[in-house]
Order: structure tokens, then C-alpha cells, then sequence
């Protein structure tokens, strides 16, 4: 089984671009469709690209698997609306929606990193017919806030704690474009504190080559941070638009994995899977992995995925 997949093999990967709920995606497409077994769909985080699943499209799809990972609203090919407003997790979804329509798909199994877990629990939660299964890696889901969440992070984290350094436009996405080297290596939680050092540039980690960073380099010079940092914006927007779930379980199977150096567990535990997924196939915690799990272990997360699309949905070409 492919377990690493080099740039080489990436921009050999065919994409296109896919109208879908006012937008464009551009999405990447590998493996074919076989009767009763759905497509898989691959939601990145900030700052990622569907680029950052390239180790998992071609092992699932060497494995059976039809994968679609799209350059999320806001990232790389795919369209980066200027409202803020643009970014809430019912367009977010309804994307995704529209994608399956695309590609003539009833439902999916649906896996996310970072922000993208987020937003593939809200489609299991929003969208319940159309996801088969749903799979999270890094942010866990959790039950419903009683109160919108900026304000208690404001006040709990204080003003330079990231996610509340990202509310003021402008400030954070000119901070970050400055050095878009700077920032992708950054072993650290970006603060305004960080932004003002001038510090020399570190090397990428050991899991990204030279070729890699400087694929994601390019195109985020090209693009910018705004649309990644919209989804910042819109959170207590999200709150006030999702009452309904209160108290909502997501009843499909669903599976939760992250590293154990991970700092997101710092603000947003994983105590609470249990209250809100009643299906829960396995929650895998890798020792000494950090926040970009798919890409620094990649062997251990396709195998952990592998595991759990034959638990839920079987091995294609098997009958199982």
C-alpha cells in the first residue's frame, strides 16, 4: 500500500473545478466509483490545501476507495468570497452538499482535519442523509456551548490568544502574508506576540521536504490567509446559527484521531466524544505526534482510516 505520496505524484493527480452552492471548488479526484460503496471526501484545515491529504488519496484509493478532497472555500483554487459572512459552517456544508450532487453521490464518508473536522461534524449533524459515515482528526467534536464561544475564550485565553487575535480584519492576514515562509515553518501558536519578532526562518519539519513547502509557499502567496481566517470570524456566527442542535447526537459512525503533542487537546479536550457520538468506533491517539497528523505519520493515520471505512462500510471488491 502507497503510505507516502511525493509532489511528484500530487500534480500528476487530475482536478477540477466544481460549481456548487454560488462557488467554485477545485477539487482533486483519485480512484473510481464502485456500486455501493460511497466516495470519500477530504476536508483540510488552516493553513493546509487539499495538498495535505496527498499521503491518504492514494493509499484509499489504492485500497478501493473513490476520494475527493477539495481546496476547502477560501483556499487555493477553489473561490474566496471577501464577506465574512461567506464562511459560516451552513455555506461551508452546503458546499459540500453540492459536491456530492456533482459527482452523483446520495451520501459520503466524510474526514476532517483541523477546521475541516469541524465542518464534517456539522454536515453529520446538518446534513444527516448525506453522510454515511464521519471521521474527525485533530479537533474533537463537542456538545453544544451554552454561550457563543469567542467571549469565553477572550476572557479565559486573553486577547493575543490566537483564534481572538484572528476577529480584527486585516490585522492577522497581513501578519501572516508578510513571510509566508515564516509562517507555514512557525513551531509555534501564531500571536500577535510571534508577528512582531523578526526572527530567522526556521527549516521545515522533518515530514516536509524543500519541494513540498515551497508548493504550499506559492500558493499561498498567491492567495493569502483571509479566507482561512474567515472561518475564525464566523464562529460565534456559527453558534447563533446551529440552536437546533442542541443537545443533537451524531448518530452515524464516526471515529476521532489525533497526536498526543497536539496543543489544540489544551483548549478543546476530547472528554466529551461519548456525549455526542453514539457510534463511536475508535478514538487513536498517537504517541509524540503533533497537530499535522496526516502528514507526519502517515503510515499509522491510512492504516487507522482504513480500519474504520471497513467497519463501516466494508472493503470494496470484497463483499464485506
Amino acid at each position: 500500500m502507497t503510505t507516502k505520496a511525493s509532489l511528484a505524484d500530487w500534480e500528476r493527480l487530475e482536478s477540477r473545478d466544481v460549481a456548487t452552492n454560488g462557488i467554485t471548488l477545485r477539487v482533486f479526484e483519485h480512484g473510481r466509483h464502485r456500486a455501493g460503496t460511497p466516495p470519500v471526501v477530504l476536508c483540510h484545515g488552516f493553513p493546509e490545501l487539499a495538498f495535505s491529504w496527498r499521503h491518504q488519496v492514494f493509499a484509499l484509493a489504492e485500497a478501493g476507495y473513490r476520494v475527493l478532497a477539495p481546496d476547502m472555500r477560501g483556499y487555493g483554487g477553489s473561490s474566496r468570497p471577501g464577506d465574512v459572512e461567506a464562511y459560516d459552517v451552513l455555506k461551508l456544508c452546503g458546499d459540500l452538499a453540492g459536491l456530492l450532487d456533482d459527482v452523483g453521490a446520495e451520501d459520503a464518508v466524510f474526514v476532517g482535519h483541523d477546521w475541516g473536522a469541524n465542518v464534517v461534524w456539522h454536515m453529520a449533524w446538518l446534513h444527516p442523509e448525506r453522510v454515511r459515515a464521519v471521521a474527525g482528526l485533530s479537533v474533537p467534536v463537542t456538545p453544544r456551548s451554552p454561550v457563543p464561544p469567542l467571549p469565553v475564550l477572550r476572557s479565559r485565553l486573553g486577547d493575543d490568544f490566537y483564534m481572538v487575535w484572528f476577529q480584527e480584519p486585516g490585522v492577522a492576514d497581513e501578519a501572516l502574508a508578510r513571510n509566508v515562509r515564516r509562517t507555514l515553518v512557525a513551531r509555534e501558536i501564531y500571536s500577535a506576540e510571534w508577528a512582531s519578532r523578526d526572527e530567522t526562518e526556521l527549516p521545515p519539519p522533518p515530514w516536509l521536504s524543500e519541494e513540498e513547502l515551497a508548493h504550499y509557499v506559492k500558493t499561498f502567496e498567491e492567495t493569502g490567509f483571509t479566507g482561512g481566517l474567515n472561518y475564525y470570524r464566523t464562529m460565534d456566527r456559527n453558534w447563533a446559527l446551529t440552536r437546533e442542535l442542541e443537545g443533537r447526537p451524531i448518530t452515524q459512525p464516526s471515529f476521532f484521531l489525533t497526536g498526543s503533542r497536539d496543543p489544540v487537546a489544551m483548549f478543546m479536550p476530547a472528554q466529551h466524544l461519548g456525549a455526542v457520538l453514539t457510534d463511536l468506533r475508535e478514538h487513536v491517539v498517537l504517541e509524540g505526534a503533533g497537530h499535522w497528523v496526516q502528514q507526519e505519520r502517515p503510515e499509522e493515520v491510512n492504516a487507522a482510516l482504513l480500519r474504520f471505512l471497513g467497519s463501516c462500510i466494508g472493503f470494496p471488491g470484497t463483499g464485506s
